[in-house]
C-alpha cells in the first residue's frame, strides 16, 4: 500500500444559483487528498492517513476516498469541524479564505500516529499540511519515523503565503527533504529552499522529479537525468495536475515492483522514464477538465 499522509478539505466553489443568488457547493479536496484518489483510480493499492471528522463534510471526504477505492482505515476520525476553503475568483485568480481553526485534520498530533502495518510499503507527505501546527509535527514524525525502513516521498510545494512560522517551517521540510527517497520540486520551490537539485541528490534522495510547468518533468538520480515532455492537451485548469502527476508516478514505480530501497537504489532510466510518462499522461487528462478529477486507469 501506498500511504498517503496529509490534508483533506472541503473547496467550497463559487456557483450561482437557478434564481440568480450567489452560493457555494462543497466538493472534496486538498492535495494529499487528491493523489490519494488519483493513485486509487489507477489502480494502486492506496490508503489514506490524516484527521477526519465526523461532521456532514467529513462523510463527504470519506465518500470520496471510497468511490476512489482507497483505504482509509487508519485516518484519526473526530468530532472537531473539517476545514473549509471558500473560493472566490477575482480577475480570473482564485483567491481561498481558509477556515481551519481546530478542524480534525489540523489538531492531529504525534500521539495520533498509528503503527504502520506491514502492508504499507511506501509513504507520501506534502502540501499545506505540513506548515500549521500541531499536525504538521505529527507527519514529521511519522515521516521520520519510516525514513529508512519504507520510501518516502514528498511534494513540498511551498506556498510562501501559507507559512506562519518560518524557521520552524523550513527546518520542518529541511528534515523531511533529506529523509526522503523520492522527492518533487518546482524552481519556486528550489529558490525559496535555497537548494540546488545536486544538493538534493547529494544528500541521499534517489530520484528528484523537477517539474517544468507546460514543457514537462525532469528527472535526477545518482545514475544520471532525463525529461518527459507534457501531453499536449487543451487545459480547462490545472487544480490537481501536480498531485496527479505524484499519483502517476507512485502507481508506475509500484507496478514495476520498485517501491523498495534496494530497487530505489538500482533505479535505470528506462524504469525512470516509464513511471514519469504515467505520471504526465494522467496529469493530462486532470487539466483537461474542470477540477481536480483525476483519471481512472480505463481512460489512458
Amino acid at each position: 500500500m501506498i500511504l498517503c499522509c496529509g490534508e483533506a478539505l472541503i473547496d467550497m466553489l463559487p456557483r450561482e444559483t437557478a434564481t440568480g443568488e450567489h452560493a457555494f457547493a462543497p466538493y472534496p479536496g486538498g492535495a494529499v487528498f487528491n493523489t490519494a484518489v488519483a493513485l486509487g483510480r489507477l489502480g494502486a493499492e492506496a490508503g489514506f492517513f490524516s484527521g477526519i471528522s465526523t461532521d456532514l463534510f467529513g462523510r463527504i471526504l470519506d465518500a470520496g476516498l471510497a468511490a476512489s477505492q482507497v483505504d482509509a482505515r487508519l485516518a484519526v476520525r473526530n468530532d472537531r469541524p473539517t476545514t473549509l476553503a471558500f473560493v472566490t475568483l477575482e480577475n480570473g485568480q482564485a483567491q481561498y479564505a481558509f477556515y481551519d481553526e481546530n478542524t480534525a485534520g489540523r489538531m492531529l498530533t504525534p500521539d495520533d500516529l498509528p503503527k504502520l502495518p506491514d502492508t504499507v510499503q511506501a509513504l507520501f507527505f506534502g502540501g499545506i499540511s505540513l506548515v500549521a501546527e500541531p499536525c504538521g509535527a505529527a507527519y514529521e514524525t511519522l515521516m521520520l519515523g519510516a525514513a529508512g525502513d519504507r520510501v518516502t516521498m514528498i511534494d513540498p510545494n511551498i506556498r510562501p503565503g501559507f507559512i506562519t512560522d518560518e524557521p520552524r517551517y523550513r527546518s520542518r521540510i529541511t528534515a523531511m527533504l533529506a529523509a526522503a527517497d523520492i522527492i518533487k520540486v518546482s524552481d519556486e520551490d528550489l529558490d525559496w529552499l535555497g537548494l540546488r537539485i545536486d544538493d538534493l541528490i547529494t544528500q541521499g534522495s534517489k530520484l528528484v522529479c523537477l517539474t517544468e510547468g507546460a514543457r514537462g518533468v525532469r528527472a535526477f538520480w545518482p545514475g544520471g537525468e532525463t525529461f518527459v515532455a507534457a501531453r499536449p492537451v487543451e487545459v480547462v485548469d490545472t487544480v490537481g495536475a501536480g498531485d496527479t502527476f505524484n499519483a502517476g508516478l507512485l502507481a508506475g514505480l509500484a507496478r514495476a515492483g520498485l517501491l523498495t530501497q534496494p530497487a530505489l537504489a538500482a533505479l535505470d532510466a528506462a524504469t525512470i522514464t516509464a513511471a514519469l510518462e504515467l505520471g504526465v499522461r494522467a496529469a493530462a487528462v486532470t487539466v483537461s477538465r474542470a477540477g481536480a478529477n483525476p483519471p481512472w486507469a480505463h481512460e489512458l
